[in-house]
Formats: C-alpha cells, sequence, structure tokens
C-alpha cells in the first residue's frame, strides 16, 4: 500500500501550522534542554513508516530555498517518511530547495549536501538525521525516538503527523511523477486508480513540462496505445480516437465540466493535470455536446500550491518558433486559505513545415479559497491559437492508387490558408462539508468561441504522378456556451456494507452563429503534391461579415451512483444511471426562423465492479453506456420526420490493475457497440439499425521499474468492425483511419555518473489504416523515435532545468492516418529553459 492510502495521526491543523507551533516552543525550551527531538512522521504513523520498495520510487518534489528545518518537513509531507533528529542540529542551517524527480535517499542527499549532516536509514524504515562527526548523538537521539525513557535533561520526541488529504486536493504523483496515483471518474469524484473500476490514467503538469508538449494530442496519445493521432500539425484543429472512437477537442472538459475548453486546439499550459478515462461514460459525464463517445478527457484548473511557485520557462521549435510562459502561485492567509495562480503564455514562429507559421496566447487566472469546510474557487482564461499555412490534406480521385508521401515538411496548401479561433471562459465552483460524511457543490461556466479559417475545400490528387486539384472556402463560426452543475456525495453504512452515494444534475446550452463561403475560386487551382506552387490569396473579407445564428442545443440531466464495499473494502460494487434530455433547434440563416426541433431523451444504466484481491492487485469489469444525439429522418425517406432518442454505445469491459509500489500495469479487454444510422435501400425508412463494433485488448504500464530508469507506454489492440450496414454493403469491413495494432514506449534514465542529467526517448509504432469503406486501399503503418535530454542545475542559487529534444528523428514521411490529414510531423527540434525565482 502506497504511503497516501494510511490513515493519517491529525486531521487539523495543517502540518505547517504545527510545525511552526513546534519550532517556537522548542525554542523556548532550548535553553533548558539541548536535546529537544522533533520527529515529523508525514504521510504515515510512526509505526507503519514507508516500505522499501516505495523509498527506492523516483517522486517529483518543488521545495524552494528557505530554512533547513522548513525544507526537510516539506521534504518528509511530500515523501511519506518518518525523520527524526536533535532539535539544534539543524538551527540556522539554510537549503537551497530541491526541484525534480528524486528517491528518498538522493532527495535527502541534495537537501543535506554541503550542511556536514546525512540522514541514515533505520531498520523500520525510519531515518535519523546526525553529523557526519557526531555518530554517538545520533545515536542518543535515535533511542529517544524510539520511546527510551528521557532524563532530566531531555525533553521527549514530538511527532507531527501530516492532515488527511483534503476533499478537492489532487491525488498525489505515483513514483516517476509522470502520471498521478488517481484522478475524477465524473459524479464519483476522485478515486485512486486501484479502486477505480474503469481503464483511467492522470498526467501530472511536470510530465507535460518536461514533454514540451504544444498541444493536447501529443500529451495524451504519445505514450498510451489506446489512443490514436494521426501526427499531423497544422490542421485545423486538434485530433484524437480513444478506443477507435473519436473524440471531439469540444468534447473535453474543463473542471469536469463541458463547453468551457477552447473548442478546437488546447495548449497544455492550461492545465495542472490532464486526465484521460476510456470509453463511454454517460453515467459518469454525462452526454457530452458533440457525443463523443470514445472516451473522457478532462483538464484541472492551475490553483496554488502549498509550497510557492514562481517559474518562468522559454522555448524554441524549430524552425524559428519562440515562447515563454510564466507560472506562478501562491497561498496568503494564516492558514493559507487564499490561493493565487497566474499562468501566461505566449509563442509564435515559424514551424518545422515548410510557409507555415502557429502561435498561441494564454492568460489565465485561478483563485481559490479554502477552509476547514468550505472550498471555493473561479477560474478565468483567455486563449488565442492562430496557424497560417493550414495542413489540410488530400483525397483520392476514384481509381487513383495511394501514392507515396511527399516529404514531411511540406505543406500542401497555400502559405494564405489560416485559422485562428478565440476563446474566453470563466469557471466558479463550490464545495462544502456538511458533515464529515456530506458534501455538496455546485459549479456554472460561461464561455466563448469565435472561429475563422480559410482553407482548402477541395483537395483531390487526380493522377499517379500526384496532380492535385484545389479550391477554397472561408468558415466562420461563433459558440456562446452555458454549463452548470449541482451535486452531492454521501458516505455511511448500513449493517455491513458500506456506502458512496453521489448524486447530480447537470444543465448545458450553446448558440451558435455559422457562416460558409464554398468553392471561392471559379475554376480549381491545379498543382501537384510534390512541388506544389500556389497562386495570389483570395479575399479574406468575410472574416470581417456578420454571420447568423443556425443553431442552439441544450442538455440537461439527472445522475445517481452508490459504490457499496463490503468485506472491508475488498469488493466494491457500483451501481447508477442517469437520465439525458436533448433539445436541438435548427434556424433559417437568412430569416431567423426555426426550421427544426429536436426533443428527446435518454437513461442510461452503469455497472461496475472491483476486487482488491491483494493491496498490489485488483480486478475489475464494468457496463456502462454513452449518450450521442439521436436523428431525424430525412425529408426523402418513408417515415420523414421521425426524432429518434440519443443513441447508446454499450462497453462491456474487464480488466486488472497490478501496483508494485513503484511501477503499475493495466490489462483490459473491452467490446464497445455504437449505433449507425442509414435509410434502408428496400424499405426507404430512415434508422440507427447501423453497428460499429470495436474490441481491443490494451496493456499500460507506468512508474519507475528501478532506481532511475521511468517507463511509461504499453501495447494495444483495436479491432474496429462495421457489424450492420444498410444492404449489408461492406457488412465485416474495418472502420478507416484505425490502425488495430500500437505499441508506445516512453522511457526517462537518470544518467548515474552525472546527477541531474535525464536522457528520455520515445518510440511509436502502429499497423496500416484503411482509408476507403470497401478497404481496398491502406496506407502503410509506422515506427517513429523521439530523442531528448534534459539537466536540472542550480544557477545563481536558483533551480534551472535545460530540456533538448528532437522528434521524429529519421524525417520519416508518412500520410496521417489517412490521406484526409496529410502528412505528419517532419523532423522538429525543441528547447527550453525552465528558472524557478
Amino acid at each position: 500500500m502506497r504511503p497516501s492510502m494510511r490513515q493519517p495521526t491529525f486531521t487539523y491543523p495543517s502540518v505547517h501550522r504545527l510545525f511552526r507551533r513546534v519550532t517556537f516552543t522548542r525554542s523556548v525550551l532550548a535553553g533548558a534542554a539541548h536535546l529537544a527531538l522533533v520527529s515529523v512522521a508525514v504521510g504515515g504513523l510512526a509505526a507503519a513508516p514507508m516500505p522499501a520498495h516505495a523509498q527506492a520510487a523516483s517522486r517529483s518534489y518543488e521545495i524552494p530555498a528557505g530554512s533547513l528545518d522548513e525544507a526537510l518537513t516539506r521534504f518528509g509531507s511530500a515523501a511519506g517518511i518518518l525523520l527524526s533528529f536533535p532539535a539544534d542540529l539543524t538551527k540556522g542551517r539554510a537549503s537551497p530547495g530541491l526541484r525534480g524527480s528524486f528517491t528518498v535517499d538522493t532527495g535527502l542527499a541534495a537537501l543535506l549536501a554541503n550542511t556536514g549532516l546525512q540522514a541514515v536509514r533505520q531498520g523500520d524504515g525510519s531515518y535519523q538525521l546526525r553529523s557526519v562527526a557526531a555518530a554517538p548523538a545520533a545515536a542518543a537521539s535515535a533511542s529517544v525516538a524510539r520511546g527510551a525513557e528521557a532524563d532530566a535533561g531531555t525533553l521527549p520526541a514530538v511527532t507531527v503527523s501530516a492532515p488527511a488529504a483534503r476533499p478537492g486536493d489532487l491525488p498525489e504523483a505515483y513514483a516517476g511523477g509522470q502520471v498521478a496515483s488517481g484522478g475524477r471518474v465524473g459524479l464519483l469524484g476522485n478515486k485512486d486508480f486501484m479502486t477505480t473500476p474503469f481503464n483511467s490514467i492522470s498526467y501530472t503538469d511536470d510530465y507535460v513540462q518536461n514533454l514540451q508538449a504544444d498541444q493536447l494530442s501529443r500529451v495524451i496519445a504519445l505514450t498510451d496505445p489506446s489512443v490514436f493521432n494521426n501526427g499531423a500539425t497544422g490542421m485545423l484543429s486538434d485530433s484524437f480516437t480513444l478506443r477507435g472512437f473519436n473524440v471531439a477537442t469540444s468534447d473535453v472538459a474543463y473542471g469536469g465540466m463541458y463547453g468551457l475548453i477552447p473548442y478546437w486546439r488546447v495548449t497544455p499550459e492550461l492545465a495542472e493535470r490532464v486526465e484521460v478515462l476510456k470509453g463511454p461514460s454517460a453515467l459518469l459525464n454525462g452526454m457530452p455536446p458533440g457525443g463523443s463517445v470514445g472516451g473522457t478527457i478532462n483538464l484541472v484548473p492551475k490553483h496554488a500550491g502549498d509550497v510557492p511557485l514562481a517559474r518562468v520557462t522559454t522555448t524554441y521549435t524549430s524552425d524559428a518558433q519562440l515562447g515563454v510562459h510564466a507560472d506562478v502561485g501562491r497561498r496568503f492567509g494564516a492558514n493559507q486559505e487564499l490561493g493565487i495562480r497566474v499562468n501566461g503564455l505566449w509563442r509564435e514562429g515559424d514551424t518545422a513545415v515548410d510557409h507555415q507559421s502557429k502561435s498561441a496566447k494564454l492568460a489565465a487566472l485561478g483563485l481559490d479559497w479554502r477552509t476547514d469546510r468550505v472550498r471555493l474557487s473561479a477560474d478565468v482564461y483567455s486563449n488565442d491559437d492562430h496557424t497560417r499555412g493550414l495542413n489540410r490534406g488530400v483525397s483520392l480521385a476514384p481509381g487513383v492508387a495511394v501514392p507515396r508521401p511527399p516529404k514531411p515538411s511540406t505543406l500542401l496548401a497555400p502559405d494564405w490558408t489560416f485559422g485562428t479561433t478565440k476563446d474566453h471562459a470563466i469557471l466558479l465552483r463550490g464545495e462544502v462539508d456538511v458533515t464529515r460524511n456530506i458534501t455538496a457543490y455546485a459549479a456554472y461556466g460561461h464561455g466563448k468561441t469565435d472561429f475563422d479559417a480559410l482553407a482548402s475545400s477541395t483537395y483531390t490528387i487526380i493522377n499517379a504522378a500526384g496532380d492535385y486539384r484545389n479550391n477554397f472556402a472561408h468558415q466562420r463560426s461563433i459558440f456562446d456556451k452555458d454549463t452548470a452543475e449541482i451535486g452531492a456525495r454521501a458516505k455511511f453504512a448500513t449493517g455491513g456494507v458500506g456506502h458512496e452515494l453521489a448524486l447530480t444534475a447537470t444543465y448545458y446550452k450553446h448558440n451558435n452563429q455559422f457562416g460558409f463561403l464554398r468553392n471561392m475560386l471559379a475554376q480549381d487551382y491545379l498543382t501537384n503534391i510534390y512541388q506544389p506552387v500556389w497562386g495570389p490569396s483570395v479575399s479574406t473579407a468575410y472574416s470581417q461579415a456578420a454571420i447568423p445564428r443556425t443553431g442552439a442545443l441544450r442538455t440537461s440531466s439527472f445522475g445517481i451512483a452508490d459504490t457499496l464495499s463490503f468485506a472491508q473494502d475488498a469488493v466494491q460494487l457500483t451501481l447508477g444511471a442517469r437520465r439525458q434530455n436533448v433539445v436541438s433547434d435548427t434556424f433559417d440563416g437568412s430569416t431567423g426562423a426555426r426550421t427544426a426541433r429536436y426533443d428527446a431523451g435518454a437513461t442510461s444504466p452503469a455497472a461496475a465492479v472491483l476486487v482488491k484481491v491483494s493491496n498490489r492487485v485488483s480486478v475489475y469489469g464494468n457496463y456502462i453506456e454513452g449518450l450521442s444525439q439521436g436523428g431525424t429522418a430525412p425529408g426523402t425517406a418513408a417515415n420523414a420526420g421521425e426524432v429518434f432518442p440519443p443513441f447508446k454505445s454499450k462497453q462491456k469491459e474487464v480488466g486488472v490493475k497490478v501496483d508494485m509500489g513503484g511501477f503499475a500495469s493495466t490489462l483490459s479487454l473491452f467490446e464497445i457497440t455504437r449505433p449507425g444510422a442509414y435509410t434502408d435501400p428496400v424499405s426507404n425508412l430512415y434508422s440507427f439499425g447501423g453497428e460499429q463494433r470495436n474490441r481491443g485488448l490494451e496493456l499500460g504500464f507506468f512508474g519507475e521499474a528501478t532506481r532511475g530508469l521511468r517507463l511509461l507506454g504499453g501495447i494495444a489492440y483495436t479491432e474496429a468492425k462495421m457489424t450492420k450496414t444498410a444492404g449489408g454493403v461492406n457488412q465485416g469491413r474495418y472502420a478507416t483511419a484505425l490502425p488495430k495494432w500500437q505499441a508506445k514506449l516512453g522511457v526517462e534514465w537518470d544518467v548515474p555518473a552525472l546527477p541531474g542529467l535525464t536522457l528520455t526517448g520515445n518510440a511509436l509504432s502502429m499497423s496500416k489504416q484503411y482509408i476507403n469503406a470497401d478497404n481496398s486501399l491502406s496506407v502503410p503503418g509506422r515506427t517513429v523515435f523521439d530523442l531528448g535530454a534534459r539537466y536540472a542545475l542550480r544557477v545563481a542559487d536558483r533551480p534551472v532545468t535545460l530540456r533538448a529534444a528532437v522528434l521524429n528523428v529519421a524525417n520519416k514521411a508518412y500520410w496521417a492516418g489517412s490521406l484526409a490529414s496529410g502528412t505528419g510531423a517532419p523532423r522538429t527540434f525543441q528547447l527550453s529553459a525552465s528558472v524557478d525565482f
């Protein structure tokens, strides 16, 4: 069991406040007795020190420079160790702080460097602090720590334990610091991954920053074989599929709420954590606006932590893209009630794709207020994303075979095409502990998106030589979004059965304005994909045109779930259901009159069971559904106008999770069926009689395999078949733009000979992907490698981290999933430097 799972000694006040009291008392008594012993037991009871396998695992630490007392206290709190030392041993000593990934031993050694002190591990797993030249004194203090009788000149040991994790606190980072030990599971709240009866993973801010990721897909798809990203760069939007089903960027949640995230592309600097829950989740999260069912991605807003943060990161990406990111967080008040986090990003310049440039601008503010029972937060951000020279992809004229891809740096569109998205959002949330076992919460968010793009609308290869026909369209969209949630969670017992009951009600609406100019050239432009040449830009006047209201969507839901625990929590059964209602209106762009209304609802049940075979092994199974907006039969169908309820995607999954303290793995076997709509060629009836069935096997792993070696990755097989089609056409064929096999591996190795230096690498390999419905055409699979390094050091007594990476080291040319996605990103160089103040 990890240290975070143990019951703490004290709940309140915080360890830092209590430590200050102990320090004051110690100073007063120091003149009477010099051997006052302070024992800091953080994260566990003195009788249950951290096991050896957990002490060997690395964690990420952010400890500022200051007094050695305070630094050791913070380290003990984060590491979950029992650390004892004589009172005067650290008096007046300063610490340079600690930043980066360390084991318990290496972290203590770094904190105590040049102090003349050392930490000695005891047989019971605790640590004794002593002077290098004062072993006898250390032995004396050790006997006091063991509870020996104190003589007249000796004070008894003082033991300070960490508070229990506050409600709303993020789960701790797992060994290695790349992923968290748990995450949000919809209305069930935060759960440890070993007690979650679904397949999920949560990426930490440290992982995102060390990855130098500039878009969300790189974070979630680089090492997870359950996630597919086509590898293209500079598209209109980011792209990813989970378990073989597309998840729209607009369906990504922010703070657990839909409709607030940047609509087309997310810069990862916005988030403290990136949480991924694989598979449908109607019960847990409700229906997303776009109806995605492959999984749920949630970005956790950045709030100030207990450790002050003031970090500036500068970046360079080839060919000439520069950036700076500032991230500042502080807590204020006698008990650190008020937290302020300011987060700003500017990034702009040419990319490694010829004639392409990108820019991103982010300004975010996170405020939170916490007391013993109440937690309030407000998150506000403004985000601008711009790409000039859109990578739009190609299609094939009938009879044309798949051509070889052009060189990776080729832009298959004019440099005057562009996509600009401006997003603004605010999220307000409040939680109150009504009693020790009942928590109520409410949240409200408002977001707005303004999208403007000039892109290829015709992009067809017409012969084997690669001649390429183009035309262009100008598209505008404005979304005005509101979302709200209210709910409660309660813990109680009936007889020998424990209950964790969760109730929720949600509301979402948006109004959409849309305008579109298609085929702006009177005649298609002809060029070649291997040596494209473009003419002058078409008019961009439509960027300033007024656009009409064309649609509105309103959803509401009510959900209930209960997790029943048996056999001292070794068996957990979760049962629940959610009722979802959807109202969608369509408006005439010229008159503003409503031309159609969709109004329907559905109830989605779910059941999941988890059995803790031991502290290290859990097995689970679940049945859960996903919801997508149903359709209305078209006017040409025999049942014209018939409204169909939200259609259900259904998942059945079994799996096993193994946690070895510093290294963990998961194995999942799943089946997801999703209906599809078509008009029957014989009866002329429109229905949701189609079906796609995805079956898969996923193996994932993360953590520290051995001291200083971190691994993150896995292998997955996904069989995505069309099992029901109109007239049986292409029935049994595979879904397009999806590989059957994916294998991914991310490696970090701390070089023993040079402390602070870490070598990194990523390997991604996948099988071919079909690009047409009858599976007669496909693009080859690919294997791509990335290499990098980072070095943590101190400059002018400031922690500094230098990073370098080369993406697609071999500059491999490949079609990105389907020809419509264009080509994969070329070899790209990345550099960054972070400084903490």
